[in-house]
């Protein structure tokens, strides 16, 4: 089965192009529905696809996870996803997939895996209200296949918040405020989980914020911004100090807006921090070749108000220079 993600390292070209590629997998048949949903989830988040180990329960879990797998050494716990979803079904869970991302590694059990799909980020869109409410908020992306069937996209950053104690007060305690009320940050994520913690931590720096579900919906705000400071005189970065996203985002990806960003003049002088759960060195390197100034992992408030300290501050000191 993990023939499936044999040319994964090929896959770094698409990158830039506003292009992915995701791992459908199905769950099983839902007994309350009676309906066979279809999931998907990006490969660069994917390590392997295997059998369903044998799975070692462990004291003081979330309900959803049924214990831990050891994978060549290491302690992997193991979420089920049908649990977690809600989703109730008689279906054995034999696959399970083994992910990591935003420095975790989690195994998926899923009923089965169908294939891998490339497609452009503007097919994704942002799912129906209906759909939010049906999954709980864990449906970030939905895409319509040819067959008819529905893909939706699972926030697998929400997985994570709920089986793991990352987001600890404690993680916040440190963070200083700057005390600058002309400082304002514009970011762009689709995930409710990732915004939280973003505004957490803005809030903690005492940073105002504007906020955007995706690149698209950003990059049209964000030229609302442009109009508006050009016809009143301004220089941009005097209302957006500076521009933090994701990369995996419906309709326009973090690397394209980037880029769209980048190479507007209007906008020079607002630096671009890429956050994101893709933590490969590939993926920086890409947001790198697309003109992102820094990147910081997710997850890590912190890291994340360290970073944005320097850069607000440095910013702040250059305009003064200038």
């Amino acid at each position: 089965m993990s023939d499936l993600l044999k040319s994964i390292d090929a896959r770094t070209k698409l990158a830039g192009t506003n292009k992915l590629e995701i791992l459908l997998f199905t769950l099983g048949t839902n007994s309350g529905s009676g309906r066979r949903e279809t999931f998907g989830i990006n490969v660069f988040k994917v390590r392997e696809v295997i059998r369903t180990p044998p799975i070692t329960a462990a004291p003081e879990m979330p309900a959803s996870v049924e214990g831990m797998v050891s994978l060549r050494g290491t302690l992997v716990p193991v979420v089920d996803l049908a649990k977690y979803t809600g989703v109730r079904t008689d279906s054995p869970r034999a696959i399970m997939i083994v992910t990591e991302y935003a420095g975790h590694t989690q195994g998926f059990l899923v009923e089965g895996v169908d294939n891998i799909l490339r497609l452009d980020w503007s097919q994704m869109k942002v799912p129906p209200d209906m759909v939010t409410a049906e999954m709980g908020g864990l449906v970030t992306a939905v895409t319509e296949l040819r067959d008819g069937r529905l893909v939706m996209m699972m926030d697998v950053e929400k997985i994570l918040s709920a089986t793991t104690n990352y987001d600890d007060e404690i993680v916040y305690r440190d963070i200083r405020p700057l005390n600058n009320p002309s400082l304002t940050v514009f970011f762009a994520d689709d995930s409710v989980v990732a915004r939280k913690q973003i505004i957490r931590t803005l809030n903690a720096m005492h940073v105002k914020y504007v906020e955007a579900i995706n690149g698209r919906s950003a990059w049209e705000e964000l030229e609302k911004i442009a109009t508006y400071a050009e016809a009143a005189g301004q220089e941009v970065q005097k209302l957006v100090s500076l521009v933090l996203t994701d990369i995996e985002m419906p309709e326009m990806d973090g690397y394209l807006l980037t880029k769209k960003i980048k190479t507007d003049a209007r906008f020079t002088g607002v630096p671009v921090i890429m956050h994101s759960s893709l933590s490969g060195m590939s993926n920086q390197q890409l947001g790198k070749s697309v003109g992102v100034d820094e990147y910081v992992p997710k997850f890590e408030p912190q890291r994340l108000a360290e970073i944005l300290t320097r850069r607000l501050l440095g910013n702040t000191a250059a305009q003064a220079g200038g």
